[in-house]
């Protein structure tokens, strides 16, 4: 059966069909959902019967696979990052955000599946196009955020995971092994060229060679920009559901509307150090 692709909305997002991602692909096959990932930057597929085996299999067809910089105390194989949650107000994740920016090397993409759902129904993702951002801000403020680096780090994410029993770490430890790092404000696609921006809530903390003040109000607007619903496509789980994203140039949003066990896994692609219109330093210390 031939791939079909149906866009979900004009800025982000394709439902595939015609696919079942729990069985060796041809490279034609992959070759075909690597172009639709460029495309609509979040693919979903619908009636997957996905093991964690297969789960992790599927995405080596894109990539290196990226063991989680933190593991969560979950459990579950290496390669996946276990979110087992039953109240997730506050945690992270219902922040407007990219997975693991506070990293050299973020992930290129993340494979997301939900193995349990709240009885009551809620746990949505939204999904944001932070190409479609860009494109939106003014042509002053584009010009200002190509010129700009920031810092990522990994504290404030860690010290709620700790604080909220996700995670067993020691927080020396972890910041000392993921020191603080920069990143261009507006990263340029490595495959498409499509500029996007690159700050998100939960791992940047300042822009470079700003004052305290400046870069507040500045990340503050960009933070606040990204939310815009007409960036957005939003997923409705269920548990024969996968979704494929392009962490390059997307932030997602999960939404923290159930008070009972949600379970979701995550297997993560390794990425390349983001590239932007201006070099940033190896790293800062912050």
């Amino acid at each position: 059966m031939a791939i079909d692709i149906q866009p979900l909305t004009p800025a982000i997002g394709a439902e595939i069909r015609g696919v079942d991602v729990a069985r060796p692909l041809e490279v034609e096959e992959v070759t075909a959902l690597r172009d639709a990932l460029l495309a609509h930057q979040v693919l979903v597929f619908r009636d997957q019967h996905l093991t964690p085996e297969s789960h992790i299999d599927f995405a080596r067809h894109f990539g290196e696979i990226k063991p989680p910089p933190v593991a969560t105390r979950h459990g579950g194989p290496p390669e996946i990052n276990v979110l087992d949650q039953d109240d997730p107000r506050g945690e992270g994740a219902d922040n407007w955000h990219a997975d693991n920016t506070y990293t050299e090397r973020p992930a290129m993409g993340s494979l997301l599946r939900v193995l349990k759902l709240p009885s009551g129904g809620g746990g949505d993702t939204a999904f944001a196009s932070m190409g479609a951002a860009y494109d939106a801000l003014s042509p002053p403020i584009r010009r200002l955020c190509d010129e700009l680096t920031a810092v990522h780090d990994v504290t404030r994410s860690i010290t709620r995971a700790i604080a909220r029993g996700h995670s067993a770490a020691n927080l020396a430890e972890v910041q000392k092994r993921l020191p603080p790092v920069e990143h261009p404000v507006v990263v340029v696609h490595p495959e498409t060229g499509r500029r996007s921006l690159f700050v998100n809530v939960n791992s940047t903390t300042r822009i470079v060679g700003m004052s305290d003040e400046e870069s507040r109000m500045l990340l503050q607007f960009l933070f606040e920009h990204v939310k815009q619903p007409e960036f957005q496509v939003r997923v409705r789980w269920d548990t024969e559901t996968l979704v494929f994203l392009d962490n390059r140039c997307t932030q997602h949003y999960a939404v923290a509307d159930y008070r009972k066990r949600r379970i979701l896994h995550r297997v993560a692609i390794q990425g390349t150090r983001p590239r932007g219109l201006v070099r940033p330093a190896a790293a800062s210390a912050g």
